[in-house]
């Protein structure tokens, strides 16, 4: 951010404006940025899933609101906004009250600590990837707090899945999550990205030498998430709709934000360590050529570099979207069988087999 800050400094020296005042403002703008930009992310991600299945179910799918139904999330949102906060006498009323918001907070950290471009890195530090795995796995705390405050069977239950999932697939990320950070040397995501780049341009993507690191990380994403086949905690058909069961109006659109969000934060994190993150595909920007001459060429090419995050991000999203739509929901046991006896060791085989790779190839090829 030391490139924007200094525009940010001059620009607002221009109006008289002291460098005290910029360094207290500038702090804020990132806040408002993410925020804006999570809930318009939101609104499309919705839209776009609903879409989505309509056309593999062979649906419509929204067409009412506006022209091809763009506006419908924005009208479920005001409904939402709308309705009342019910809360139930039997309820704990502060945990149900603080659940929602700790369900969602985190997911903000998330987005901050994501490298959109080699400049729009609001929260950057040394360990940010492992950094980052922790605070996915914090929303669990809401969802925890909102089953057992609920006081209804259906939510406890929904709840205590929703951390036995955690628990049981948060081993196989962190495994996939140091593969990664080896063949990068550094625990930071922008660098993590940097180091894909490559004479071989996309092909020096870390999918490639990862390709089973990836498939372990999007599967397991997927059960963080809470995502079918995994969406146990809100299986409508037996928990009625789980740890938000109780939870109605503004609470409950805070439940539906945060699970969206991470959806996106979660994508972009594996399109950070697979695809490249905001690295071009062709070795080369496109701003370089088309604003050769443009004293703000930099300022382009950190926009086109998220534009490549982005569109690296939502081909994540459309894949998991497209996994709801043709799997079934697979039973609690099942779940998590199918993490320890399959996705931990692979992931454990996998970890052995980059610690090799890297040795053998990177370091043995640069000897």
């Amino acid at each position: 951010m030391n490139y924007l800050f200094s525009l940010f400094i001059n620009y607002l020296a221009n109006f008289g404006v002291p460098k005290e005042i910029s360094y207290v403002v500038f702090p804020i703008l990132p806040f408002c940025i993410v925020a804006c930009a999570l809930i318009f992310v939101v609104l499309i991600l919705v839209l776009a899933e609903r879409k989505i299945l309509a056309l593999f179910t062979q649906r419509k799918g929204p067409n009412r609101v506006g022209v091809w139904g763009i506006l419908q999330t924005i009208a479920d949102a005001i409904k939402l906004l709308c309705k009342e906060n019910i809360e139930p006498n039997v309820t704990d009323g502060i945990f149900f009250t603080l659940a929602p918001l700790i369900a969602f907070v985190p997911v903000m950290v998330c987005w901050g600590i994501i490298p959109f471009s080699n400049e729009f890195d609001f929260i950057s530090i040394s360990t940010s990837a492992l950094l980052f795995s922790v605070v996915a796995i914090m929303p669990v705390i809401g969802i925890l707090l909102a089953g057992y405050s609920s006081n209804n069977k259906f939510s406890l239950i929904g709840s205590v899945r929703a951390v036995a999932q955690i628990v049981s697939y948060e081993l196989p990320i962190i495994f996939v999550i140091l593969s990664v950070c080896i063949l990068a040397s550094s625990l930071n995501i922008k660098d993590i990205i940097l180091a894909q780049v490559s004479v071989y341009k996309m092909f020096g993507w870390y999918i490639f030498p990862c390709f089973l690191g990836f498939v372990i990380m999007f599967v397991s994403s997927l059960a963080e998430l809470n995502r079918c086949p995994f969406d146990l905690p809100e299986a409508e058909s037996e928990l009625v709709a789980g740890y938000n069961t109780e939870y109605s109006g503004m609470r409950f659109a805070l439940f539906f934000l945060g699970e969206y969000a991470m959806l996106f934060a979660s994508s972009a994190f594996i399109a950070a360590l697979f695809l490249g993150g905001f690295i071009s595909p062709f070795g080369f920007y496109l701003s370089e050529k088309l604003f050769a001459n443009n004293i703000l060429i930099q300022i382009f090419i950190y926009f086109e570099q998220a534009i490549w995050f982005f569109l690296k991000t939502f081909i994540v999203v459309f894949l998991i979207m497209w996994v709801r739509a043709v799997l079934p929901r697979l039973k609690s046991s099942d779940l998590l069988k199918f993490s320890w006896k399959f996705l931990l060791p692979l992931s454990i085989l996998n970890f052995i087999y980059i610690c090799i790779f890297k040795y053998v190839v990177l370091v043995g090829g640069i000897k």
